[in-house]
């Protein structure tokens, strides 16, 4: 892929993620009208996760690169197990925090090339803030970026506001920070934290949800994050990717190495990150 290309598709992938928050943050005003239903495997999907999947299909439409979405998860492995290069969707990471009200969810786009990430972006609308992550190219920071249906952002635009990661100016903490899931916090996890809190008895145990975890690791903002709940593999590629570039990593739980992408089964192993800090 030529790097004019892969420009063009990183601008894309901004503008259809900012058109996607936007749907999100018009119908997260009105709490009353989100029409919540329940998945095949038990989680929540709303009108929200809906309208952003349908806004990031068409936004994506004419790059002529198949789509594989959370919204979408019944694509059958046959028919995307030869694609060479898809992009990697979530519409709304983080649909519970959304229900809830906290303002903890994020648009994430990635990406793929032979089944590895090659650029991402995660978008979150309530903080204006923007992600992007090139491979062998560094991952940004992008303040005040706000929802808009009619985003046209150019890729040296975006050049000409990003911040490279991990921040410079985040202020060194004076004690281990390990992030959990908000929502999807298991007895595991809390075994994990136990063994940490065993090395370092004055960690500071930060609650965040949706993928915004793995932007906070490449920002330095937390240390640590362990994982021991089900997670699908749109709901990490664009920010592993983005974390990877800021010096940290991602490695299944335990046993180590990477994750696999467009497995017959989406789901991913337990995993843990570290950001390029981690002292852990």
């Amino acid at each position: 892929m030529t790097e004019e290309l892969k420009s063009r598709l990183i601008s894309e992938a901004a503008n259809a993620a900012v058109k996607a928050g936007a749907e999100i943050m018009k119908i997260y005003k009105h709490s009353d009208d989100y029409a919540i239903d329940i998945k095949s495997d038990s989680s929540p999907i709303t009108v929200a996760d809906r309208a952003a999947h349908n806004k990031i299909k068409e936004a994506l439409a004419m790059t002529y690169i198949p789509i594989l979405s959370e919204e979408g998860r019944e694509m059958i492995y046959d028919e995307r197990r030869n694609w060479e290069m898809f992009w990697l969707v979530d519409p709304l990471d983080g649909t519970l925090e959304f229900i809830k009200g906290n303002n903890e969810f994020t648009v994430n786009i990635a990406l793929m090339h032979e089944n590895r990430c090659i650029a991402s972006v995660v978008y979150v609308p309530y903080y204006r803030k923007m992600y992007i992550g090139v491979r062998g190219g560094g991952s940004y920071f992008i303040d005040n970026v706000t929802p808009d249906e009619n985003a046209d952002y150019g890729y040296e635009e975006l050049r000409s506001r990003w911040s490279p990661l991990p921040l410079q100016n985040e202020p060194q903490h004076d004690r281990p920070r390990v992030a959990v899931s908000r929502s999807h916090c298991t007895p595991e996890t809390m075994q994990r934290v136990d063994e940490i809190r065993q090395r370092h008895p004055d960690i500071e145990v930060v609650e965040q949800g949706s993928s915004y975890k793995f932007c906070m690791l490449a920002e330095g903002t937390v240390d640590y994050y362990v994982r021991t709940s089900t997670t699908y593999e749109w709901d990490t590629a664009a920010g592993e990717l983005i974390l990877a570039e800021a010096g940290g990593s991602t490695s299944v739980l335990d046993r180590g190495g990477e994750f696999g992408y467009n497995k017959e089964d989406l789901r991913n192993p337990w995993f843990e990150c570290r950001s390029c800090r981690c002292r852990i």
